[in-house]
């Protein structure tokens, strides 16, 4: 098992490339498949499979098949820890007054802890998942949450992996990228006012 984790860990930009070089017939599958699992097997890379995922597909379709991937797994991991939430063994573990104040913390900031840390690159994604499923955020809002989160990642890191040359060459142009992340968290806030009223 451990050396399969070490596997996992260690993908390179080679290894990604040869799989979706390999499984080309089968079109967008294999780039969907990636970043889906991403959600259930912690170690895949999320910057080298984005990354790739730009570089075979071109910047936007690769953005595409990244984001539907991540979506579907993180939604599926939610609605999975949704129903795990629901046993009785799950309720009393609940009641546990730590449990219940880290619980209380995750309701009242929802929103923000899910789409903020989905900004991330690299992060505990299943754990995100689940403490958002557990705390029961209303699936409207978490799937805002990981739309507007997730895109504004998967699109970042396609967007510096697809002509990483350039970034090295001039730096500043990062400060574009951050004002986008900034941008956008402001206006996914109003459509989660608007939406979840």
């Amino acid at each position: 098992m451990s050396a399969l984790i070490d596997s996992l860990t260690s993908l390179t930009e080679e290894d990604v490339r040869s799989f979706l070089d390999q499984y080309r017939s089968f079109g967008p599958l294999p780039g969907i498949a990636l970043t889906f699992l991403k959600s259930f097997v912690p170690p895949l890379p999320t910057i080298v499979i984005v990354g790739v995922n730009a570089a075979v597909y071109g910047l936007w379709l690769g953005f595409l098949y990244s984001w539907i991937g991540m979506i579907l797994g993180c939604l599926t991991t939610f609605l999975i820890f949704r129903r795990i939430g629901e046993h009785p063994y799950a309720r009393k573990w609940e009641n546990k007054p730590r449990v219940q104040r880290s619980m209380r913390w995750i309701r009242r900031n929802a929103f923000s802890y899910v789409f903020l840390l989905s900004l991330f690159p690299v992060g505990p994604f299943v754990v995100i998942n689940i403490a958002a499923a557990l705390a029961r955020m209303p699936l409207r809002s978490f799937l805002i949450a990981i739309l507007f989160g997730k895109a504004v990642m998967v699109l970042s890191v396609s967007y510096i992996g697809h002509d990483l040359g350039r970034f090295v060459r001039e730096p500043l142009e990062l400060v574009y990228v951050i004002l986008f992340v900034a941008a956008s968290f402001v206006v996914s806030k109003k459509l989660e006012a608007k939406f979840t009223k």
